[in-house]
């Protein structure tokens, strides 16, 4: 039986779930995937605000958007966080997510209120009186989605992952400088008792 959510190929560049969540908090905008009319991909920009793995967006009451989730409740949600054109490797330097999960348009009031208003908060903070008009004056004629995640992947290009790895092993090099003449020479020690323990085990 086919996995629901296939492994990505290149491991290497995939990103830690930390990571990934990490864009989703950071970003503002991405891109929500849905099955549209006549069942073609339909594929819109859109502002989000990510809580505890779910993402928020808001609508207007009708629209393609709102019959798409209607019709089907599967979607897919990409956000790029990087991406630097480099034209002389024909590449670019790239780092994004993609979530897939279920979504919904909130029927509760109240918690279409709280979502509204931490949608709110997250692109003007500090500004209670003003989103609480805003809101008094809009939330009728607007919905509230909530999207559960339920698998995300996270990548980047391999140029950043060599850099990453580049970094590591430096930030090991001047550790290991810094360590005391006698820790270091322990550290060494242990290493060489047990990969003689190896050894003898195998020859065993």
């Amino acid at each position: 039986m086919m996995e629901q959510f296939r492994a990505m190929r290149r491991l290497r560049q995939q990103l830690s779930e930390e990571e990934s969540i990490s864009i989703l908090q950071k970003s503002t905008a991405g891109t929500l995937a849905l099955l549209g009319d006549n069942d073609y991909p339909y594929a819109v920009p859109i502002s989000y605000v990510y809580s505890d793995g779910r993402l928020y967006f808001h609508s207007a009451l009708s629209g393609h958007k709102v019959d798409a989730i209607h019709k089907c409740d599967k979607a897919s949600f990409c956000v790029i966080a990087q991406d630097e054109v480099h034209p002389e490797k024909y590449t670019t330097f790239f780092r994004s997510v993609i979530a897939f999960g279920r979504i919904h348009i909130i029927e509760d009031e109240t918690e279409k209120q709280e979502t509204a208003r931490m949608l709110g908060n997250r692109y003007n903070p500090n500004q209670d009186e003003a989103l609480q008009k805003e809101l008094g004056n809009g939330l009728s004629r607007m919905l509230m989605i909530c999207f559960d995640i339920e698998h995300l992947t996270g990548k980047e290009a391999i140029e950043l992952m060599k850099q990453r790895e580049q970094s590591q092993a430096s930030l090991r090099s001047t550790y290991g400088r810094l360590l005391p003449k006698g820790r270091k020479n322990s550290a060494e020690s242990r290493q060489k008792k047990t990969e003689g323990q190896l050894v003898r085990r195998h020859q065993k």
